[in-house]
């Protein structure tokens, strides 16, 4: 039974057929959703491997070392102990790298075309939670890396217990091939077909994935900078002020002064300058001083650094450290100052070019 329009046409009474009519709409709408998705997560996976092929380079200025090292200081859940261990075993960082970007690309490139649209979406969400515990902490004014990865992790998530909608090579395998509709493997990692799992057992996961996600960008979120259960802040690690952690200060028997720094704060865009170390007694009086031109000439054996990569180095205009750096230093006396004259040294302080000083307690060797 038909009836007719103001225009003539005829329209279908049926509420049958008009649920059909409603529904084909609709798949033929939703079909493009996962596209637009699987299509906007690949651009940040190819820039390694396409685009700036040089971060994989370690003659490179731009090496990816430098990159994992400058992230160290703000790294969670003990990940910063894993940079630190490849830093050290050099094999292993590069073989790290290679396979870590190729994760990327290749993913990107399975949820571009959308083939195994669901194991792939599955991997992207691994390499969203690693870049958000590694890096998501950098970015002064604005997390960039933490807001990069969180709205991947969205939308691998999505991916995963949704669809690879019909613009896919998943939709065309099964259309070359049905009998792999009783393939268990396809089922799971092909968006092609709804998972192998009841409507109940579905929701419940659908629920705790969206739950999971929810909480773990919330929090990461309310860690780094607050502004949900707490007041907007830096962070615990400040991505833009330098801070010198320095332990171990002893003073030599020759009157050399040793410590040991670690940059483990700031921006990794650039260097902090120390223009002046100054040993005080404990009535404040200073009873050594090294100036900038003091330190730009220490010598090379005056400096242990513990990774190859970001390090501390005489720079132009004192001692210059780069995001990451860890060493042991040390400070030789000036000419014409007897190590008897130190015995009451008890501060180190250093200077940066901010006006910033930063102490460490001097015990007798």
């Amino acid at each position: 039974m038909s009836t007719l329009t103001l225009d003539g046409t005829a329209t279908v009474s049926d509420p049958a057929a008009q649920r059909s009519k409603a529904d084909a709409l609709r798949w033929a709408r939703s079909a493009f959703y996962p596209l637009h998705s699987r299509i906007h997560l690949l651009g940040w996976r190819s820039r390694r491997f396409i685009y700036a092929p040089a971060k994989l380079d370690p003659n490179a200025a731009s090496w990816m070392a430098n990159k994992f090292q400058s992230a160290m200081p703000g790294a969670l859940l003990g990940t910063d102990h894993v940079i630190a261990f490849l830093l050290h075993h050099f094999y292993l960082l590069y073989a790290a790298l290679i396979i870590f970007s190729a994760a990327e690309l290749i993913a990107g490139l399975f949820l571009m075309t959308g083939f195994l649209t669901r194991a792939a979406a599955l991997v992207s969400i691994g390499l969203s939670v690693v870049l958000m515990l590694m890096f998501g902490w950098q970015g002064a004014t604005c997390i960039d890396e933490w807001t990069m990865a969180a709205c991947n992790l969205a939308i691998g998530a999505t991916l995963m217990l949704g669809d690879s909608g019909a613009f896919s090579f998943d939709n065309a395998l099964l259309a070359r091939q049905p009998a792999l509709v009783e393939r268990g493997w396809f089922r799971w990692m092909s968006g092609a077909l709804p998972l192998p799992t009841h409507s109940g057992t579905f929701q419940k996961t659908s629920l705790a994935v969206f739950a999971a996600t929810v909480v773990f960008n919330v929090a990461t979120y309310n860690y780094y900078r607050g502004s949900v259960v707490t007041p907007f802040h830096g962070g615990p690690v400040s991505p833009g002020k330098h801070h010198l952690d320095l332990t171990d200060g002893v003073l030599l028997l020759d009157g050399a002064v040793r410590f040991h720094a670690y940059l483990d704060g700031g921006t990794a865009a650039a260097p902090s300058n120390v223009m002046t170390a100054v040993l005080k007694a404990n009535d404040g009086s200073v009873l050594e001083q090294w100036d900038g031109t003091a330190l730009s000439h220490l010598p090379t054996s005056a400096i242990t650094n513990e990774f190859a990569y970001n390090r501390f180095a005489p720079g132009p205009f004192g001692l210059r450290a780069e995001m990451g750096a860890m060493a042991t230093i040390t400070l030789p006396t000036a000419s014409g100052t007897e190590a008897g004259g130190l015995r009451n040294a008890t501060i180190l302080q250093l200077r940066t070019v901010n006006g910033n000083a930063f102490n460490v307690a001097v015990r007798p060797e």
